[in-house]
């Protein structure tokens, strides 16, 4: 028995327009698939063209990422909320038989390094759903089904709990950053007063396919809660906007529009550019490192600065002049490098645990 025999296999709808304005259906790209198997879908892009029935998503749906760095990564929809899927992600809908889609998510976890390799004999990682489709998939009864579900759900309740207690770790940030800085009442500066120059907006052109010879596109929606950025690479349809909106270290960007308005990024390194929803600063770096500074934008009392100076009730948004006016309390540079440190050692035990929980999954689904 085979893939396609139990699930319709298939990619997505090549898209051609985006807005991050909230209007029409939001779409799952591939950056909406996380590495944990399940799908982030708070910041999703939208688009307002008609689509075929289905390329709009169902409840339990599996979902592969297609191509890019992440090619492999699987999640399943646990929503009922309609979506519509993106071309470079593939869908994998159960057919009417009785096999749990469970079992065939598991399935696919234990082939993801297959996929993978399959996808990299190019330049950029790439798949078709036809090779997934073709994958073989053991024939077992249905108790033998039913154990291997049981253990590996087993196994993700584990994990799941271990995550919870790694996200006691971020509120252990935050308490360790109101207790060195915000407590000890360090003077407070304006952000303007802590960067070279004003805020400055980022390019206005369109998104293409990402092509490795130049800079990623940074948008906001490639932005991720952790302030890393996820896997949807695209770049800027001007060449010209390579050069202009180039990113460096001390460079700091703030979300100034839409849902995720107050969202930031400080950039960390790689070849990247930033788009225009975003506004970069350019930190003082004999005043304020932005490790630091992203830290701050992490506590309720940014949070909160956010939804008191955000304006416009369709679409809120922050200009640049208000971002500058942010005050924030400004420890010395030692100490701030102290506390990124802290950071950083806790981001690792944080890097560790993923790896492992992938290995443990890996190694389990083996049961199939």
């Amino acid at each position: 028995m085979i893939l396609e025999d139990i699930c319709d296999v298939y990619s997505g709808y090549a898209i051609k327009q985006f807005n991050e304005d909230k209007i029409g259906v939001p779409v799952i790209k591939i950056g909406n698939i996380l590495m944990d198997g399940t799908i982030e879908l708070e910041d999703c892009q939208y688009t307002t063209e008609k689509v075929n029935q289905k390329y709009y998503s169902e409840y339990q749906d599996i979902y592969i990422a297609l191509s890019g760095a992440t090619t492999g990564k699987i999640g399943i929809l646990k929503r009922q909320d309609k979506f519509i899927v993106n071309q470079r992600v593939g869908i994998v809908r159960k057919k009417d038989n009785n096999i749990p889609i469970e079992f065939i998510k598991y399935f696919l976890f234990h082939h993801t390094d297959r996929i993978f390799k399959e996808a990299a004999g190019c330049a950029q990682p790439n798949i078709s759903p036809k090779q997934i489709g073709k994958y073989k998939v053991p024939i077992i009864d249905d108790s033998r089904m039913k154990y291997v579900v049981e253990i590996l759900d087993s196994l993700t309740r584990i994990i799941n709990k271990r995550k919870r207690q790694l996200n006691y770790l971020d509120e252990l940030i935050k308490a360790r950053f109101v207790e060195m800085f915000v407590s000890k009442n360090y003077p407070r500066e304006e952000l303007d007063n802590l960067s070279y120059g004003k805020g400055e907006y980022g390019a206005q052109s369109a998104s293409v396919e990402y092509n490795s010879s130049r800079p990623r596109y940074v948008r906001i929606t490639d932005i991720k809660e952790d302030g890393s950025l996820n896997d949807d690479v695209v770049c800027s349809a001007n060449v010209e906007d390579d050069k202009l909106y180039k990113l460096k270290y001390g460079d700091f960007c703030f979300a100034r529009m839409g849902a995720t308005v107050g969202k930031t990024y400080a950039y960390r390194g790689g070849n990247q550019i930033f788009a225009g929803y975003l506004i970069r600063y350019k930190l003082n770096l004999n005043r304020i490192i932005p490790e630091y500074l992203y830290e701050f934008t992490r506590l309720h009392e940014y949070r909160n600065w956010v939804s008191l100076n955000q304006s416009g009730a369709a679409q809120p948004g922050i200009n640049a002049k208000k971002y500058g006016s942010l005050r924030i309390p400004v420890a010395p540079l030692e100490e701030q490098r102290v506390f990124a440190k802290f950071v950083e050692e806790v981001n690792k035990s944080k890097v560790v645990f993923h790896h492992v929980a992938q290995i443990h999954i890996y190694k389990t689904s083996t049961l199939l």
